[in-house]
């Protein structure tokens, strides 16, 4: 069964599948490789990708991006408060959780982060299934390796809501050495270092290479919240400050001009990659202000000169704790849109002592082209380039239970290779305790306070003795997925009991399930609404028609005919202006009406020709090829 690969980005989302031996990224409509991860609400429609970025300038408050930074986070989480400050939609405070609050057809929706991703996933569904025509039921999906395990859990319940089966989740430096392995060949021992920046977070990854094509992942690092919208925003920041120094208007608190600035910060930074010098002009920036804003490498860099710093700290934690040294490293392979960015690329070569960097692939499309190779390989795909390689994945954050006074008693430290199963001794800490509270946490701090908590359970049926005698088993198991599992057993009974997960962050069965519905109901208005513009575009393209006609063919029409249908089109031009969001059958009506109106006009300009095409229609036909019969000589 075909598998496909996808790279749920924060800026941009790429789709790719493994045929006949190669890796194929796959187009969208519009012809572009990788698709903006942008939802968009209005009052008739919901559009994703590009459609959904390019009205996000006029429409900001109902368009929806970097959901990738709430995905799983809970809504007091610091970085998610730092980012509400950048984002010009709403985000409400649901019991702890993220919502996001649009307006709809007219109402006020809410809708989790899972639910707006899981609308890009199943754009990029749609896109591979439009060019396999075939449904696509299994996918592979990347995240950050940094990424703790409920924004795994959540990312694979986006999947699920978009209707997929998420066979793995895959830590996005892996999958990216996985295509730089395929694509160069890479055989014999090797130690790779990916860097990976994209458009909303940072990840490191220390992997080795066995003669065997086994890639085992050493350590990873990163940072969930820098990348290249954090360096659009200083842009942001900059061009708004010029703008209220120059004019005395402060733009901060207007939101569309905003959109439009960031619009432009962004194209302003893409040109900096090529060139010293970029100039933005903006019409009607604000209050009708004009703006045009200039900005050299030299100053963007130094705007941010601390965050570029801050993307070598993980590059020092991953080779620290893969214990290697940075000249132990034989190739450093460049991941993300973001390392097109100059001075990123002069300080990892700094650092690297000159060291070649590798980007032999489209640094937006490896992930997505390696988790289509992971696809293919947990589909059974046998294909000789591909038979052998094996992924060796690490646990990314160390995980525990809460031991005496709020300590962190760690059972699986981080970078474990998984899978693995860990067994750790616990006890009790009152006398004749009968039952026990196991609470599970991730994080690298000692105490749990300062860690993420993942769920609890309780096991009961102890046998009353003092302190410290009974003897309690807690086993981690963690499958190939990173999925955790975690089970107590009391040696003396043998009584076990499993993880119940109690973490308010995670959607349960009742709510995923919910959102798949939803999901669908979407999914047939989205239908609709595209019979609903092609009815629109037919009735435009009829009317066009009709009046080039008469004024290139109008040999038969005497003077006062053809005015009058010259005037008559154009009136129902007018009246299309004027009812853009009419529903699909008020525009077939429009259309069956000037049909039968100008019938007499058609007839006398084409003859016979129009009488024959005449007979072959039915008033619930679609006119499309009618019409092309009529108007083509």
């Amino acid at each position: 069964m075909v598998a496909i690969g996808i790279d749920l980005g924060t800026t941009y989302s790429c789709v790719a599948i493994w045929k006949e031996g190669f890796v194929e990224v796959i187009a969208n409509d519009q012809g572009n490789r990788t698709t903006p991860s942008y939802v968009s609400f209005t009052k008739n429609s919901r559009l994703i990708g590009e459609a959904a970025k390019n009205q996000a300038p006029f429409n900001p408050w109902n368009t929806v991006f970097g959901t990738k930074r709430l995905i799983g986070r809970r809504y007091d989480d610091v970085g998610v408060q730092m980012d509400l400050h950048h984002w010009p939609y709403v985000v409400l405070n649901n019991n702890g959780k993220p919502k996001i609050l649009v307006e709809y057809k007219g109402q006020k929706k809410q809708f989790a982060p899972e639910e707006i991703s899981s609308m890009v996933i199943c754009r990029m569904k749609e896109i591979a299934e439009a060019y396999l025509g075939e449904k696509i039921k299994n996918a592979v999906v990347t995240v950050p390796a940094y990424f703790n395990d409920a924004q795994r859990q959540a990312t694979r319940a986006a999947g699920a809501i978009a209707g997929l089966n998420v066979i793995k989740i895959l830590n996005e430096p892996t999958a990216a050495a996985l295509a730089y392995g395929l694509d160069r060949n890479l055989k014999g021992e090797a130690n790779v270092l990916i860097y990976d920046l994209g458009g909303g977070t940072l990840d490191v990854s220390v992997l080795s290479i066995s003669e065997s094509s086994i890639y085992e992942v050493q350590a990873t690092s990163g940072n969930t919240r820098l990348g290249g919208e954090d360096f659009d925003n200083r842009l942001v920041a900059y061009f708004a400050e010029d703008f209220r120094k120059k004019y005395h208007t402060d733009i901060v608190a207007k939101t569309k001009a905003l959109r439009r600035l960031k619009k432009a910060s962004e194209r302003a930074k893409k040109a900096l990659t090529s060139c010293i010098e970029a100039i933005i002009e903006i019409d009607s920036l604000c209050n009708g202000i004009d703006y045009q804003g200039r900005i050299t490498r030299t100053m963007f860099e130094e705007l941010c000169s601390d965050l570029f710093t801050d993307t070598l700290k993980p590059v020092h934690k991953a080779l620290n704790d893969a214990k290697k040294n940075k000249t132990d490293i034989n190739h450093v392979i460049l991941v993300g849109g973001s390392t097109r960015i100059p001075k990123i690329r002069s300080m990892l070569t700094e650092f690297f002592d000159g060291k070649a960097l590798t980007s032999t692939i489209n640094p937006d499309e490896a992930i997505a082209c390696g988790a289509a190779i992971q696809a293919a390989i947990l589909s059974g795909d046998n294909h000789d380039k591909i038979q052998d390689f094996m992924l060796v994945d690490v646990v990314p954050l160390t995980l525990g239970v809460e031991a005496a006074r709020g300590m962190m008693f760690k059972v699986v430290n981080r970078n474990t290779p998984i899978p693995c199963r860990v067994t750790k001794e616990l006890t009790t800490l009152d006398d004749y305790q009968t039952a026990m509270t196991i609470e599970i946490f991730e994080g690298e701090r000692t105490q749990t306070k300062d860690n993420n908590l993942l769920g609890a359970f309780d096991l009961n049926g102890i046998p009353p003795a003092p302190r410290g005698i009974a003897k309690i088993d807690v086993t981690f198991d963690i499958d190939f997925n990173g999925v955790l599992s975690v089970y107590a057993q009391d040696r003396s009974t043998g009584n076990m009991e499993s993880l119940v997960i109690r973490n308010s962050d995670r959607l349960n069965q009742q709510e995923i399930e919910k959102m798949i519905v939803d999901a669908e109901i979407f999914k047939e208005e989205d239908k609709e609404t595209h019979r609903r513009l092609d009815a629109r575009n037919q009735l435009e393209s009829y009317i066009y028609s009709v009046k080039q006609s008469v004024v290139d063919k109008s040999g038969n029409l005497t003077a006062l005919e053809k005015t009058t249908m010259v005037e008559e089109c154009q009136n129902a031009l007018v009246w299309l202006e004027g009812n853009m969001d009419c529903l699909r059958e008020e525009f077939e009506r429009k259309m069956s009406e000037l049909l039968r109106k100008w019938s007499g006009i058609m007839k006398k300009i084409y003859g016979q020709r129009w009488r024959h095409a005449k007979r072959q229609r039915t008033e619930s036909e679609q006119f499309t090829a009618t019409i092309e019969e009529v108007f083509t000589d």
